[in-house]
């Protein structure tokens, strides 16, 4: 089976508003998730938010600094391994997939407001195209909902 690849425009809110409830929704559906960053400032600063983006809840998650990534529902990495066998990817803050076989979906979110990360989601669009791979792309609307545009 092919792997969905979702690109997510983040036009109306930061990645730190909008990533929390797309990996509640991945974890709803019994899948493991790798989020892979574009830095380790960036690994750093998702860690510490996703204890804390509720008050009344967190997300379970990892990096390499803890134990047992393999037992991590959700494990932030910079690199392309995938420890705790997720189904599903998150390419974040300037991250591009470059294998996407193996995994039920590759989720690839960029900053709007960034033009580097722009760029870079056009050019992957292009190649994942390409490769013959089925690609969905989402945009925020003006009430951060999801618009599924192409």
């Amino acid at each position: 089976k092919m792997t969905e690849i979702l690109f997510y425009h983040l036009t109306e809110s930061t990645l730190e508003d909008a990533l929390p409830s797309l990996l509640e929704r991945c974890l709803e559906r019994g899948w493991k998730v790798v989020v892979e960053a574009g830095s380790d400032e960036r690994v750093v600063s998702l860690n510490s938010h996703l204890w804390t983006y509720k008050d009344d809840s967190f997300l379970p998650h990892g990096t390499e600094k803890d134990a047992f990534p393999q037992d991590q529902p959700v494990y932030l990495s910079t690199d392309a391994a995938n420890p705790n066998g997720a189904q599903v990817r998150f390419h974040v803050d300037g991250s591009l997939p470059s294998v996407v076989e193996g995994y039920t979906r590759v989720v690839l979110m960029f900053d709007g407001h960034n033009n580097a990360q722009t760029a870079d989601a056009r050019v992957a669009w292009k190649r994942l195209k390409a490769e013959g791979h089925d690609l969905a792309y989402w945009q925020q609307n003006q009430d951060r909902r999801w618009e599924k545009k192409a």
